[in-house]
């Protein structure tokens, strides 16, 4: 048998299995900026010619497990605006930090170049759009990824979940079929919910699209409703809102979906954002432009059910090859920016940001595929309390801040494809569950061979606080 062969066997074995147990190599190091010493954030670290890999965290630290039969191979470590490291696995030195040196190319060579090429950062992304068909996969395949859910305040952490996912799509870009995507959540370690039990707002949403009962929080009392029916709606409402499905077939999937109805990057994009070249840095050894996505004479939306998410103005940063136009990263966000969308935010978050995204894709056999997804969100919580009288502290507290104002955040690591149809067909047969909230046995084996996004300094230690309070991987 080839090694090619024998590398193949063995990681959709590892992917089908999960638990089973793979002879791996652990690297790990710091990736910093050579110049200011700096930690790099999401520099991309992956196998050559595989799409074994994982990013850097907030501070430029990475972890990562490679089956021994890749041994042999190059592990490249990139980002955007530097030059690439490269060493073959078996060479890799964990007690070094790796420095990269910073990589820019001429704003000036796109007014040289003698073919047609557009020239403004509109015509580059309406290249780059029309482009997809080309450059996004044309074949049905499974992804196999890790996910961190968090939600907190400005404090700690109130919950964390993370999963082991499988994501199907069947590469149905062209004619916008977002229905043809299909989400499991493979294994769960997690904590206990220890969020405040008080959301009426939740509870009076739940009553509304479940019972036909239209009940503002206002007119609702905690005391007289059993804890079990609010954490019920809770977690209904966690589903509306932050579930897995809704990030993926949604609008927020702008790349994956900008053929589907009124989406964000659809026909009438230039009406909502405008796009300003900026310069031209490289990724990997390729010249890519940097595009700073400005607003639209209209607002932008995303036509929630059953919320009011009208109003906004898109801002951030896209970033596309220059050789085949092809979508390496967005930085995205939604600002308020109608009076009403003003309001809203200002008193229910405390924040004018109600939507940052980051989708950045990785190239494997000449196609685009998602890499990571960061997604953070405000979430409404103690709506329609009001104490009345005196209050104790713990009340008070409710109205601090810092305590009150929460937010989501999920985090999506890709680490692998699976396109052999054999292992895709065997896949759909089986029972597909989006939930991430479902509560599933704690698998140590599993976990201990499955990569995962390190935690930053700052999580780690508050997710040491969580522990405390609630052991975070239980059956």
């Amino acid at each position: 048998m080839k090694l090619t062969q024998i590398k193949s066997s063995v990681i959709i074995i590892f992917l089908l299995v999960g638990s089973f147990a793979v002879a791996q190599t652990e690297i790990k190091s710091k990736v910093t900026d050579f110049m200011s010493m700096l930690p790099i954030e999401n520099a991309s670290v992956y196998v050559q010619n595989t799409t074994i890999g994982t990013i850097t965290n907030a501070d430029g630290k990475f972890v990562l497990l490679v089956p021994k039969a890749f041994e042999k191979d190059t592990i490249i470590i990139s980002s955007i605006g530097f030059k690439s490291y490269k060493t073959t696995i078996d060479q890799f030195d964990n007690s070094l930090d790796i420095l990269l040196e910073e990589d820019i190319a001429s704003l000036d060579e796109i007014l040289i170049v003698a073919e047609n090429r557009p020239k403004t950062g509109n015509d580059i992304v309406i290249r780059a759009l029309e482009r997809l068909e080309n450059n996004l996969p044309e074949q049905p395949y499974l992804q196999k990824g890790f996910l961190r859910h968090k939600e907190r305040n400005k404090k700690q952490f109130k919950w964390l979940v993370e999963s082991a996912i499988t994501l199907y799509d069947d590469s149905s870009y062209v004619t916008g079929g977002a229905d043809n995507l299909k989400i499991n959540v493979d294994q769960v370690r997690k904590s206990y919910d220890l969020r405040d039990v008080d959301s009426l707002f939740s509870y009076s949403m739940y009553l509304k699209y479940n019972a036909n009962v239209n009940l503002k929080p206002k007119n609702l009392r905690r005391d007289t409703i059993a804890k079990s029916s609010l954490i019920k709606s809770i977690k209904w409402n966690d589903t509306r809102v932050n579930g897995l499905e809704n990030l993926f077939k949604g609008k927020l999937n702008l790349v994956r979906n900008s053929k589907s109805p009124k989406a964000l990057l659809g026909d009438d994009v230039l009406k909502t954002h405008q796009f300003k070249l900026d310069t031209i840095l490289v990724d990997n050894e390729r010249k890519i432009y940097k595009i700073k996505i400005d607003k639209g004479e209209n607002f932008a939306g995303l036509n929630t059910e059953g919320i009011y998410n009208e109003g906004y103005i898109a801002e951030g940063w896209i970033y596309i090859y220059w050789d085949n136009f092809s979508i390496k990263k967005i930085e995205y966000q939604l600002r308020a920016g109608s009076d009403a969308q003003k309001n809203r935010s200002k008193t229910l978050f405390d924040t004018q940001i109600n939507h940052k995204l980051v989708i950045s894709y990785m190239e494997y056999q000449d196609k685009m595929y998602p890499n990571y997804i960061y997604y953070e969100t405000p979430k409404l919580v103690n709506v329609g309390y009001k104490p009345t009288g005196k209050i104790n502290k713990e009340e008070e507290a409710l109205f601090n801040k810092e305590e009150r104002f929460y937010y989501t955040v999920q985090e999506i690591l890709f680490t692998e494809i699976i396109q052999d149809p054999e292992a895709i067909e065997a896949a759909l047969q089986q029972d597909w569950d989006p939930d991430i909230f479902s509560v599933k046995p704690y698998n140590k084996l599993f976990w201990d061979n499955y990569n995962t996004l390190l935690e930053s300094e700052e999580d780690e230690k508050l997710i040491k606080d969580l522990t405390k309070r609630s052991s975070l991987f239980k059956q």
